[in-house]
């Protein structure tokens, strides 16, 4: 039996024994001052035994936030770091089907849980927080709440108060969303997205970006699917977490062109004075020197030539 086990067993048995004791003997014992520091003792075990449960959460005063897992409240975000839609290029067929997407969600319509999966630096969370900054100049009732990879377990807290607030529409955001092995946490993660007896509050979608399309380590699957007396079945509970997600959004490697595109994207959107021949050869000597091309190498272009000229861009 676990101490925590044992510890309710006593606290049980010591009150119903109290309970159980005449009303006179009672009030006899309540004048004691050692009793009293034992109950207020006891009262004070059985608090933190009981689990803890979110806070009413003011919605109002922002429309981006943070989940706090310790403090089981959402503390608005200080700001939203966010490119404009039109600036992120070369992924225009994400664009369309995630705008839509979350188009739908914003306006009160059914709509999937989203997994953006794919290469990395590509514009998986750029493009998530690039699409609720354009809608939700729109619907002010639109909120983003990012929730950490480590917190999932916590979700269903976070479930509640989004229940408590039907006037507001909320995306859950998880950035690098991936599992290692010996976490159980995607459990928790799968029952929000589609299961439990409530299901997912109907104010509520979930949006994921991860490098892996089932979000597991393939070495993680393969060992199971070695080691498993029905191979098949070893592996079917943990890639059927990426099945939850309705939508899914891939995001490749790029080609030369592409990213010369996405760097003359951010050049002309803040208004950087260089021409294309300048700046060109630096770019491709750039991507050389990272071994990628890719939308976050092309930022990073941007952010050093910028900086070079004596220009300032956020």
């Amino acid at each position: 039996m676990t101490p925590n086990a044992v510890c309710v067993g006593w606290i049980c048995s010591y009150g119903t024994a109290l309970i159980a004791a005449p009303l006179t003997q009672r009030l006899f014992r309540m004048t004691d001052p050692d009793l009293l520091l034992e109950l207020r003792r006891i009262g004070d075990a059985l608090e933190r035994l009981a689990p803890k449960k979110a806070a009413l959460i003011d919605f109002s005063n922002g429309s981006a936030f943070v989940w706090d897992a310790d403090a089981l409240t959402c503390r608005p975000a200080t700001s939203l770091a966010a490119h404009e839609l039109d600036i992120l290029r070369s992924i225009d067929l994400q664009k369309t089907l995630l705008l839509e997407n979350t188009r739908r969600f914003s306006d009160g319509y059914s709509a999937n849980n989203a997994l953006l999966w794919g290469a990395r630096g590509m514009g998986k969370s750029s493009l998530v927080k690039a699409a609720f900054q354009s809608l939700q100049r729109e619907n002010t009732a639109l909120k983003l709440i990012e929730v950490h990879r480590e917190d999932i377990g916590t979700l269903p807290e976070l479930m509640n108060a989004i229940r408590d607030n039907p006037s507001c529409r909320f995306i859950l955001f998880c950035d690098d969303l991936s599992f290692d092995a010996g976490e159980t946490h995607y459990k928790s993660l799968k029952s929000i997205l589609e299961g439990g007896i409530e299901g997912r509050p109907e104010n509520a979608i979930f949006y994921a970006t991860s490098n892996r399309r089932h979000l597991l380590p393939r070495d993680m699957m393969e060992n199971e699917r070695a080691t498993a007396i029905n191979p098949g079945e070893a592996i079917e509970e943990k890639v059927s977490l990426s099945d939850r997600f309705g939508l899914w959004i891939g995001f490749h490697n790029c080609d030369q062109d592409a990213y010369l595109d996405m760097i003359e994207g951010y050049v002309s959107a803040y208004d950087i004075p260089i021409d294309r021949e300048m700046w060109q050869p630096h770019a491709l000597e750039w991507s050389i020197t990272r071994g990628s091309r890719s939308g976050r190498v092309a930022w990073q272009f941007v952010v050093d030539m910028a900086g070079a000229h004596n220009i300032t861009i956020k």
